[in-house]
């Protein structure tokens, strides 16, 4: 049985047809299922769990210590600063003072509060500045009650008083949505689409798959949250890269079928053409893409287990819809599938095949050589194919630019450091920056970034005198709070500030110096375990840090694995996997030099210099690896027919370009698109990794694709299809996977 002719009988063609034929049960189904779904999933899903503590790290243990004797402490709390020009006690402020604290404490989501006037410890010496807590009476409060809570503190500000309220809750009561970031990314898609296509119709198809699968993608990912608890930034993660494959891989489908239709198939033909090959690419590129996030679960850490079978969750429906959804939508476009074209100037080729159409002359003899490139007559080669004989007659030089290229990118990431956005890298005009930056100049830059310390005590008599001195005096302490004993009088917890801010590269150093050096050399300071905010962000950052080496290699073997599988090369499997590392270093060097050291930095919407969120490059990683896999595939596969026609490796590769160049370039265009809406939107972990993206998208369909790729594989020849015990390694058996020739 030939290739094509298993092709028609296969599972994926009767799916095709019956999709065709039944398209209008199809479209019910999938309408009623998204809107059941996502009744279900927004309605009723699981919260998002922001916890990166771990299970085993040094400020988990203390977090459970407290946990457990301490239930009194469990409650979330906000903190009021407080600035006055001319002290707090002036008549004018202090009546402003009052009436805040009295509001605030009257209201149903707050607990008493202590007014400064009432705690010496809450004022300064100069009594310009003051702090008090305000205790919340839920731990699951509603934002919206914290949000007229921010309102009232902005309201009260002014007459030489300035107001913030801080803590998480105030953070995200103020953040707004992510707004019309999406929006504008689906606007973007579907411009490039247009100008594609040339055709609403044919624009359309591809957006409205795409959103579909989304909105059902992400609520699934909600309910399967009870099972496997993912962060906040998951659903905008998510919906980020559904958007980017969905309509990428509906692009690809839409591309064969109207090639299909070109070339004399009748509509529901066209269909099963365009998903037993198209299509078949489609299932194999998502598969990687899904592979690829799985590796996340090597990070060994729930929450990041959680974000791999979100996204994962999401990518697979969009591969479903493609192969479904989106035949159904072809039976109902059919021949429609260009009407309301845009006015366009016709080709060389179709002034030919028009030209032959009136002279009565062979369509093959009077487009001979215009359309077909190298060899063929007087042929005029594409525009991709002049391009990939210019880099092969260079070969070298083009694959030492690039390679040298990509490395001075790459470069900035040997800096990298990692941590978790706080108030101090939040938006200046934000009324918890506002409070952070007045804590500052009162307490201290160590206010926002308080260490925690737990220890179980044998009764209510321990002295932890030794261990609290030993800490007091560590260089980069500023101060340290007397020890409180549990009720239960089993554990005691006492806090240190250190006297640097929460994102200073001095402050994860005093977290480690503390616990390996300062808390061993005190008798029972083994058994204390040192917690709070930062120690959270300095073990998930170190976490990430010593796991992140092992993920990249799971990601690595699994993808060489199933690249192999299609290809059947190592030399290319090699190269490939290669090149995707070269791209993925210039996408972390562009990120570090932007987020980090604050390049342009202010201009792509980020408040201040910062350190590289730390949950960004792990996600980064998989993602990039498996869309960059997505694009070899779609290039390898031509490449590796055409090498199959001709047996020459150059004319493999100009070709192989040349088919795809317009439908990759299309597919990169549309994921940095919809990449680059995130730095619309307010949060700054997101922004990073939509920037991180959209520069890895780019680089890989341009220097990459365009390059180095058309350069290595001239240089290694016959050797690129080298593969361990084949018999003939110059005819290596067609694959069954195929790209769309373009669009």
């Amino acid at each position: 049985m030939t290739t094509e002719k298993a092709r028609e009988d296969g599972f994926l063609a009767g799916l095709a047809r019956f999709c065709h034929r039944r398209r209008r049960l199809v479209l019910l189904l999938w309408v009623a299922g998204v809107i059941a779904v996502a009744f279900a999933g927004f309605g009723f899903g699981a919260a998002s769990d922001n916890d990166f503590s771990g299970n085993a790290s040094e400020s988990a243990r203390a977090q459970k210590l407290i946990e457990k004797h301490f239930p009194e402490q469990q409650g979330d709390t906000l903190t009021l600063a407080i600035k006055a020009d001319r002290g707090i006690d002036d008549p004018a402020a202090k009546q402003k003072i009052d009436k805040l604290v009295a509001e605030l404490d009257a209201s149903p989501a707050t607990g008493p509060i202590v007014s400064p006037y009432r705690d010496p410890a809450l004022v300064t010496k100069d009594r310009r500045i003051a702090r008090t807590t305000i205790p919340l009476t839920s731990q699951n409060v509603k934002i919206g009650d914290v949000r007229s809570l921010v309102t009232a503190v902005k309201d009260a500000s002014g007459g030489g008083v300035t107001l913030g309220l801080g803590g998480d809750n105030a953070e995200k009561a103020e953040t707004p949505g992510q707004g019309a970031g999406e929006s504008v990314g689906v606007l973007a898609a579907a411009v490039i689409l247009f100008i594609a296509f040339g055709s609403l119709v044919a624009m359309g198809l591809p957006i409205v798959t795409a959103l579909m699968a989304i909105v059902g993608g992400i609520a699934l990912m909600k309910l399967v949250g009870y099972i496997f608890p993912a962060p906040d930034f998951t659903v905008v993660v998510s919906a980020l890269i559904g958007l980017g494959v969905g309509i990428d891989y509906a692009l690809f489908i839409v591309t064969r079928f109207k090639e299909a239709l070109k070339d004399g198939d009748l509509p529901e033909a066209a269909t099963v053409r365009a998903i037993t090959t198209a299509g078949h690419a489609v299932l194999f590129a998502g598969t990687t893409v899904v592979i690829a996030l799985l590796g996340l679960v090597a990070m060994g850490q729930r929450l990041m287990t959680g974000v791999a079978i979100a996204a994962s969750v999401t990518v697979l429906v969009t591969m479903v819809a493609a192969v479904t959804l989106l035949p159904a939508f072809l039976g109902f476009a059919g021949y429609k599938i260009n009407s309301l074209r845009l006015p366009r100037r016709t080709t060389r080729a179709e002034r030919a095949r028009n030209a032959q159409a009136a002279a009565n002359v062979p369509a093959s003899e009077a487009v001979q050589g215009v359309v077909d490139g190298q060899g063929r007559g007087h042929a005029r080669r594409t525009a991709a194919e002049r391009w990939a004989a210019l880099v092969q007659r260079r070969p070298w030089v083009a694959a030492a630019l690039a390679t040298a290229g990509l490395l001075v990118l790459a470069a900035p990431a040997l800096s990298m450091r990692l941590s978790l956005p706080d108030a101090s890298v939040q938006p200046h005009d934000r009324s918890s920056y506002v409070s952070y930056r007045i804590l500052s100049e009162g307490f201290g830059p160590g206010y926002g970034a308080p260490f925690v310390f737990a220890t179980p005590i044998a009764s209510r008599d321990a002295d932890l005198r030794p261990i609290v001195q030993a800490v007091s005096k560590t260089e980069g302490v500023a101060y340290v709070t007397p020890p409180r004993v549990s009720k239960d009088g089993q554990a005691a917890v006492f806090m240190a500030f250190p006297t640097t801010g929460y994102q200073d590269k001095a402050t994860p150093r005093l977290v480690h110096h503390l616990r390996d050096d300062v808390l061993p050399g005190v008798p029972g300071g083994k058994a204390v375990h040192l917690g709070g905010p930062n120690p959270v962000t300095v073990d998930f950052s170190d976490m990430i840090g010593a796991r992140l080496p092992l993920m990249i290699a799971v990601v690595l073997a699994l993808s060489l694995v199933l690249l192999l599988a299609l290809v059947r090369s190592v030399t290319i499997a090699v190269q490939a996997a290669v090149m995707n590392l070269l791209s993925i270093g210039a996408a972390y060097g562009v990120l570090v030099a932007v987020v980090q050291w604050g390049w342009l930095g202010k201009a792509l919407g980020f408040p201040t210099a910062m350190p590289v969120t730390s949950w960004v490059p792990m996600m980064m990683f998989p993602i990039l690896f498996g869309l960059s896999m997505d694009y070899e595939v779609f290039l390898i596969s031509r490449v590796r027919e055409e090498y199959v026609r001709t047996g020459d490796t150059r004319t493999a590769v100009s070709h192989g370009l040349a088919r795809t160049a317009k439908v990759i370039t299309a597919a990169a265009a549309i994921m940095v698109a919809v990449f680059t809406t995130s730095l619309l939107g307010p949060d700054v972990g997101v922004k990073q990794i939509g920037l991180g993206m959209s520069v890895a998208v780019l680089v890989d369909a341009t220097i990459v694709r365009l390059v180095l790729v058309p350069a290595v594989m001239e240089l290694f020849g016959k050797a690129n299809w080298w593969m361990p015990f084949r018999r003939r390694a110059s005819a290596p058996v067609p694959t069954a996977v195929e790209e769309p020739a373009g669009v």
